[in-house]
């Protein structure tokens, strides 16, 4: 099983608020959970705190394997839902591994 990792801080100039962009990023990631094979559970989780070194939202994903990880990465339901968060990210970093 590999975890998808990702953590993003939001733009500041943008007429919604990096909350109100975080809400959004999870209600759209974790309404992936059973829609695209191999992906076996979404979460993201929306910072309680603003500082200059924290990020504003993190994602938690498992999948089943490194190649549905990378077939989600290229589902069209996620694409959609990347391209709204790069259009409004500041910053992304990102790690997997095995479970």
């Amino acid at each position: 099983m590999i975890r998808h990792i990702v953590m993003w801080k939001f733009r500041r100039d943008l007429d919604e608020t990096p909350q109100q962009i975080a809400q959004e990023m999870k209600s759209r990631l974790e309404a992936l959970n059973g829609k695209i094979d191999g992906l076996l559970r979404a979460e993201v989780g929306v910072n309680l705190k603003e500082t200059a070194s924290s990020f504003d939202a993190v994602l938690t994903a498992d999948f089943t394997s490194f190649e549905a990880m990378e077939a989600y990465k290229i589902d069209p339901l996620h694409v959609v839902i990347s391209d709204y968060c790069k259009s409004r990210r500041l910053e992304r970093v990102d790690v997997d591994y095995s479970i």
